[in-house]
């Protein structure tokens, strides 16, 4: 009896190990379409949190923008399409200065060299500030010498040396001129109109040219005594026209150059070009005749006249009253060294 109920037990045992067993083969087979079905879930769990199509940024300028540069207006040329004379004036587009005289250095015995001030605003010296328009475009001097170095037809050096060492280009002559664009706040009217809010904003100040500034000119030249023909002669070799600096208060602080031009090479251009004449428009001379005339009224600023340091008489000499006398001494020396030659 009781090995019949250990049979049974055991029976029973291996029933229930064998139905566990099948039961395990059956499921295992579907373990791997779970996880390919939860693999596809999780996929598609991940594909739904992922953006389908991102929005693009908006697109950067990376140009910057173009410097604001100062700018030079000069007055266009403009020729009139009929004879605006009651005469043919056709003598001024042939003009042709005459060569000057040659000087042999062994004849040279006595040279001694200037520079003058012209300053505008003396009566004599009104034709630098003539305003009018003609054929050959502004007849301001300093339009005139501007026209002819923008026409590449002179070339400008730098008004740090005299001596025509460093050339100019005609966008440093516009800065000296202009001078630079200076940034600024200013208000800002368009967002604050009543200024109740103090909001400000950045602008670029251009200044314009003003011809009125150029109030003085500088002149460069050499008076040299010929033995050969027994007179003293004088060669201009340079002009340079002069800024007014004003303080913010608009009074007067000093004067600078702007440039210098070599003489020889303005003479054909001088030729062209006449000068005004108040008392007979019809009798005009030319430039250059204005000059080799000296028909205009100037003072010396600076010489080689007992100038060891070669500095402006201004350097020494701050009165300008004594210092205006002091450049009529040494014009007196230069004058009295012909005069002292001669014996009655």
């Amino acid at each position: 009896m009781k090995n019949r109920i250990i049979k049974l037990c055991l029976l029973l045992t291996v029933m229930v190990f064998t139905a566990n067993f099948a039961d395990a083969q059956a499921k295992k087979p579907n373990r791997p379409a779970k996880k390919r079905a939860g693999a596809v879930k999780k996929s598609t769990v991940k594909s739904k949190n992922k953006p389908v199509a991102a929005v693009a940024p908006p697109p950067v300028d990376t140009v910057k923008p173009a410097p604001i540069e100062a700018k030079l207006d000069i007055p266009p040329i403009k020729k009139s399409l009929r004879n605006d004379n009651a005469i043919e004036r056709n003598l001024v587009k042939d003009r042709i200065p005459l060569a000057y005289e040659h000087i042999r250095e062994d004849d040279a015995v006595y040279m001694q060299r200037v520079w003058r001030e012209i300053d505008v605003h003396e009566k004599m010296n009104l034709p630098f500030v003539y305003k009018a328009e003609g054929d050959q475009g502004n007849e301001r001097f300093i339009y005139i010498l501007l026209n002819a170095i923008k026409n590449d037809s002179i070339t400008a050096f730098s008004a740090d040396d005299d001596r025509f060492t460093t050339p100019l280009t005609f966008k440093d002559i516009v800065k000296g001129l202009v001078g630079t664009p200076k940034p600024l706040q200013v208000p800002d009217l368009k967002n604050d109109p009543d200024g109740s809010k103090g909001l400000m904003r950045d602008t670029v100040i251009v200044d314009e040219f003003n011809p009125d500034k150029i109030e003085r000119f500088w002149i460069k030249e050499d008076w040299v005594f010929d033995k050969e023909s027994s007179r003293m002669q004088v060669r201009i070799l340079g002009i340079a026209p002069l800024k007014t600096i004003t303080n913010d208060d608009g009074s007067f602080r000093d004067v600078t150059p702007i440039f210098w031009v070599y003489y020889p090479d303005l003479r054909p251009i001088f030729a062209k070009h006449e000068v005004y004449n108040g008392k007979n428009f019809g009798a005009r001379m030319s430039w250059e005749e204005l000059f080799e005339s000296r028909m205009f009224a100037s003072r010396i600023i600076k010489s080689t006249v007992n100038n060891p340091n070669d500095e402006f008489i201004k350097s020494y000499i701050k009165d300008p009253i004594l210092a205006l006398l002091e450049g009529e001494d040494m014009k007196e020396r230069i004058f009295n060294y012909e005069q002292d030659l001669w014996s009655y």
